[in-house]
């Protein structure tokens, strides 16, 4: 056997440490860590600070190089013999409010364990080795998600995301600053390859018995708020034929888009996600309503079909119940489809790992999206109990946590070979 050839056994032979994998994300899940045990980590606030502060000491101490760009998203470079563009690993670690410990840190500390893997075995890939994490992937405090990734893969302005203002009232500039995350670095970063693993975030995998997913695409996503404006008046007294009711509105737009999704079948989905009235009194019909569309397809042109048939309802309500409205799109990404290479290397390295494998699409977005454009790209899904994330319920099993992590090595090492 050659040299080549040994080297070659060896590093199939190398498997990450699930219980070190588990520790950590059980550690970083106590910043912003819940009473009720969920994590509640929003983007550039003082919790998302201490676990950036947390995660960048882990990446320190396997010898990287760290620098922030200037929508402060946080990348970790480990040298190769070779210069060059990097084989990257990332996600996020921001959370919603009633968040979990696995959706995003799991990718983002699973590409620090296998660094750590090939630090302890004293290799050297070929090529260098990058792990990142991305701001506001969530959208949860600042619209839109992606923020952090779209603006430093070029799908996003720096100044328009920078000037954004939250659900708070600051903006990404001003908290960037706040939490000491306003990095220097261009928002330029570019990789040779990009690999995200994920939790899959739904029931598939666990309906379908599977243990690996090799992620195909990511459907599209519109994001749209309306607000609608009516009249307040009296409960008791105003005649039902007499009102501009926008609660009434908002409800029968609700009705809609479920009907979009039952009339268009699968895999479109349509949600009301958030709905706020005022007054918000029992007695007084609501003068406003504000609320969301959320319309997602793997398919552009039946999304643009869905979109086009909510925005006439939109139109058509308001207008039969004399309710002005207002629409605005807080974010809008078209379905992108991985590298037929990446999903080919996920599903081939889940089989020779021993692992049940099936190709399926994702139905969240993932920072993953915004590299397609730029490099070939791929995801890992594994299962999530429950189908349940976005939930301080979200769980995956250590075991799932472990065979996604070797995956994801087994995939990387191949890459920087």
């Amino acid at each position: 056997m050659t040299p080549q050839e040994n080297a070659q056994v060896s590093t199939q032979a190398l498997r990450i440490n699930g219980d070190r994998l588990s520790a950590r994300l059980r550690e970083l899940a106590l910043v912003g860590g819940t009473p009720d045990g969920g994590v509640c980590r929003l983007a550039l606030t003082p919790a998302d600070k201490e676990g950036r502060d947390l995660v960048i000491t882990w990446m320190r101490e396997l010898g990287m190089s760290v620098s922030i760009d200037k929508i402060g998203n946080v990348m970790a470079v480990f040298a190769g013999r070779e210069e060059g563009l990097p084989v990257t690993m990332g996600s996020h670690i921001d959370t919603v409010a009633t968040g979990g410990a696995y959706d995003g840190n799991l990718g983002v500390l699973a590409g620090l364990e296998v660094v750590r893997i090939l630090v302890d075995a004293k290799i050297t890939p070929r090529y260098p080795i990058a792990v990142a994490f991305f701001t506001n992937e969530e959208g949860a405090r600042f619209a839109p998600d992606m923020m952090g990734s779209g603006v430093q893969q070029g799908a996003l302005s720096l100044e328009t995301s920078l000037a954004t203002v939250g659900i708070d009232g600051t903006t990404v500039a001003d908290d960037l600053q706040s939490i000491g995350y306003a990095g220097d670095r261009a928002c330029d970063f570019r990789a040779r390859n990009f690999l995200e693993l994920h939790i899959e975030q739904g029931p598939v995998l666990e309906r379908d018995g599977v243990q690996i997913g090799a992620v195909e695409g990511v459907q599209g996503i519109s994001w749209t708020e309306v607000t609608l404006h009516g009249v307040s008046n009296h409960a008791g007294t105003t005649p039902m034929s007499m009102r501009n009711d926008a609660a009434y509105v908002a409800a029968a737009i609700a009705v809609e888009l479920r009907a979009i999704a039952s009339d268009f079948g699968e895999p479109q989905v349509a949600t009301v996600g958030s709905l706020v009235l005022e007054p918000n009194l029992i007695n007084v019909v609501a003068r406003k309503a504000t609320l969301t569309l959320d319309l997602r397809n793997t398919d552009e042109a039946v999304l643009q079909k869905a979109e086009a048939r909510a925005f006439a309802f939109v139109e058509e309500c308001a207008a039969r119940e004399g309710v002005r409205f207002e629409m605005k799109t807080l974010a809008r990404f078209e379905p992108v489809t991985f590298s037929p290479d990446i999903i080919g290397l996920v599903e081939a390295t889940a089989k020779e790992l021993g692992a049940s494998v099936k190709r399926m699409p994702s139905g969240a977005g993932h920072d993953a999206q915004m590299f397609v454009p730029n490099c070939p790209s791929g995801m890992i899904f594994v299962p999530s109990a429950g189908g349940i994330s976005h939930n301080i319920k979200e769980h995956t099993d250590a075991i799932d946590i472990e065979r996604g992590a070797n995956v994801l090595l087994q995939v990387l090492l191949t890459l920087v070979s």
